[in-house]
């Protein structure tokens, strides 16, 4: 015997949709450890409503965080497109920098990749061209041969925290701090 779903009620379907325009605003607004009731209240509806779509704020992040990074699909095809290899590996680096700038929750997702979160790698096909994206650098001999995708994590990492301690003050701070590491990395001849 098989287990039939019910169909999804229309309210329902109307709040889940609320829940996750609202949990898109707030979070990026934020961040993600933005209050839940106050998602729940911008929607238009009790916290109580809230869980019944969303087990835990963990469960609401993965069901908004793919969208949220889908801008950085077409960022990193542009990146693999670009006829100059360290064009394109500056191309992602800014394009990623950019969307953790204007969004608190997708800064906080790349960053810290809290246990319980959901892996923004995960979320997003425009990471898997990352390994790509370097080996080109690499093989062009732009970026250093030294180079790891460690040491990218690192650097996503540092921006990061540059990008929520400077937010307020200098929104754009993270890019002098960007320029600073890409003339570090750059390959220079022996």
């Amino acid at each position: 015997m098989t287990v039939r779903e019910r169909p999804v009620r229309a309210d329902a379907a109307r709040n889940r949709d609320k829940l996750l325009r609202a949990a898109t605003a707030v979070l990026g607004e934020q961040g993600l450890d933005a209050p839940l009731d106050q998602v729940a209240r911008r929607a238009g509806v009790s916290i109580g409503t809230f869980y019944n779509h969303f087990a835990d704020r963990a469960a609401l992040v993965a069901a908004i965080l793919p969208a949220q990074l889908s801008p950085l699909d077409p960022i990193a095809e542009r990146a693999m497109a670009d006829p100059d290899p360290w064009h394109g590996f500056v191309t992602f680096l800014e394009g990623l920098f950019s969307l953790q700038a204007r969004d608190r929750g997708i800064n906080d997702a790349v960053a810290r990749n809290a246990p319980g979160t959901a892996d923004p790698a995960a979320s997003c096909a425009g990471f898997a061209h990352v390994d790509r994206i370097l080996a080109r650098a690499k093989g062009a001999g732009e970026l250093r041969a030294d180079f790891t995708n460690d040491d990218l994590a690192a650097l996503v990492w540092a921006v990061s925290r540059i990008i929520q301690l400077t937010a307020d003050a200098d929104p754009l701070a993270w890019r002098r701090f960007l320029a600073l590491h890409l003339d570090g990395l750059r390959a220079r001849p022996v």
